[in-house]
């Protein structure tokens, strides 16, 4: 396993290499703002979860106040992601869990935990898996190492033979994670940036750019 490790380690750091004129800095939120963020935004475009988040920042001025709105009031505002109904079913009940604890919604105690107690805890609340998991540790100001795998990013490792065509979520960023162990949380966050941006620009699902792809000499399906 170590052996297989130390290849793949070889390999994703000649990709990031060649994606670095494609990575973008983003700013960091609070972890509960990543989770909620993160929570709204699947199979759904950056440009309108950024906005319905940005909406509910307007509607519920604290995570508290967000918390006490009904499932009903909060699909409205976001009505515009996909299954908005049940992402604010999920989201509110998530908020409330979320309260109860010690921490509340500081979400302190994810800084200290080991990694895979972190993500465990956070996959336990409603509707959250190990996409939504691992954003709200790696993309927030925890900047915790654990790579961010979306539909963009899955499909440009699977493409890649990094991970197998069966692979989801859980199994890529696994992968990743644990290549990568002297990585930092902002060297994983800025290699999902440039993955996700290659997967939405050029390595699209329908009609892949392959002649345009800085990773083409590295790919099978390009060769």
């Amino acid at each position: 396993m170590q052996g297989s490790f130390s290849f793949l380690r070889h390999d994703i750091e000649r990709w990031r290499t060649l994606l670095a004129p494609v990575t973008l800095p983003v700013p960091r939120r609070a972890p509960i703002g990543q989770l909620v963020k993160s929570s709204i935004s699947a199979r759904t475009r950056d440009a309108v979860s950024l906005a319905a988040y940005r909406r509910l920042g307007r509607h519920y001025a604290t995570a508290a106040v967000l918390a006490r709105a009904t499932p009903a009031e909060v699909a409205r505002v976001i009505d515009d992601v996909t299954f908005a109904d049940t992402k604010a079913s999920c989201l509110i009940a998530a908020l409330r869990t979320i309260e109860a604890t010690d921490d509340g919604f500081a979400l302190a105690h994810l800084a200290t935990r080991p990694l895979e107690q972190a993500l465990d805890w956070l996959e336990r609340l409603p509707g959250v898996g190990r996409k939504v998991a691992a954003s709200t540790l790696n993309a927030s100001t925890l900047a915790r190492p654990v790579m961010i795998v979306d539909t963009h990013v899955l499909r440009v490792v699977q493409r890649l033979g990094l991970v197998g065509m069966a692979a989801d979520y859980r199994a890529a960023s696994e992968t990743m994670t644990q290549a990568l162990p002297h990585w930092r949380g902002d060297d994983f966050l800025a290699f999902h940036i440039a993955l996700k941006r290659l997967g939405q620009q050029v390595c699209r699902w329908d009609v892949p750019e392959c002649a345009a792809c800085p990773l083409r000499t590295a790919c099978p399906r390009a060769a």
